[in-house]
């Protein structure tokens, strides 16, 4: 799970001046994990600012809604995001995202939608689908908006669901660093990378939802590059805990000049819709 890439953009370019940002990563690992142990679930966020961090935005609230249905050949995630900010100067901007995807669960199918806007007017908006030759790639993405175009994936070539199945995996192997790219259809200019660094792999703990308390967690931080062997510094990062079954809390976004806090408010599992 993920905040899309293009929002984070979107935030920092409507209030702050920013400079894209690419960075060069490791080489792939083999083949990403099978996502058959993911969980079906919605889950809702409070997102908060977080005091620590200064820069031109002095206050953010918003929330995140996601939601992950088995539709037994794929996961179709949904994942809806609200934010207000303001700014040095006091002017309020109201945002919002709407992505959605479909991805099969064997990793070689992909279908995404996102739909971004501040205040009224649309600002952003892809649509189209991508495919994978085998497992990790290479494959291709085909844009049907902002305009018809496509866009190579090269080898170790991931989407959404299986980049968090190959956290989780990382992991639970114990290791510490992982770099894959990652194709989840929010920038038209195709794949980006991630870097990510897994923090530890803890047994299960008391938490306030019982589906999760027997389950084992990890803590991770992962940086999104643009893709290409120049770059150096992140567009965007995001740490948090994942559980073993893909269920994400505790998130901090960093989008450079601030940062938000997400956490759980609400979680319901859900079952398979087949």
């Amino acid at each position: 799970m993920r905040l899309p890439a293009a929002l984070g953009a979107l935030l920092l370019t409507t209030t702050i001046a920013i400079q894209p940002a690419a960075a060069a990563m490791p080489s792939a690992p083999g083949p990403a994990p099978g996502t058959g142990a993911l969980l079906a679930h919605k889950a809702l966020y409070t997102l908060t600012r977080d005091p620590s961090n200064g820069g031109e935005v002095i206050a953010a609230r918003g929330t995140m809604g996601y939601e992950v249905t088995d539709a037994c050949d794929g996961w179709a995630v949904r994942q809806r995001l609200t934010m207000t900010i303001t700014n040095s100067d006091g002017q309020e901007v109201q945002m919002s995202s709407d992505y959605a995807t479909w991805e099969s669960k064997d990793g070689l199918r992909f279908r995404f939608h996102m739909r971004q806007t501040t205040e009224t007017a649309v600002t952003s908006q892809t649509d189209g689908e991508a495919s994978l030759q085998k497992t990790g790639g290479p494959g291709e993405a085909r844009y049907t908006s902002p305009h018809e175009s496509t866009s190579p994936l090269p080898a170790g070539t991931v989407f959404p669901m299986a980049h968090t199945a190959a956290i989780i995996a990382a992991a639970r192997d114990k290791k510490h660093f992982l770099g894959l790219p990652l194709f989840d259809g929010t920038d038209e200019n195709g794949v980006e990378d991630s870097f990510i660094v897994v923090l530890d792999w803890k047994p299960p703990m008391q938490t306030k939802w019982p589906a999760l308390s027997s389950l084992a967690s990890t803590r991770v931080h992962i940086s999104f590059f643009d893709h290409g062997p120049a770059a150096v510094t992140p567009s965007y990062e995001v740490g948090m805990r994942y559980w073993e079954n893909g269920v994400a809390d505790d998130m901090k976004m960093n989008f450079g000049d601030f940062v938000m806090n997400a956490k759980m408010k609400d979680f319901t599992p859900q079952p398979r819709r087949c």
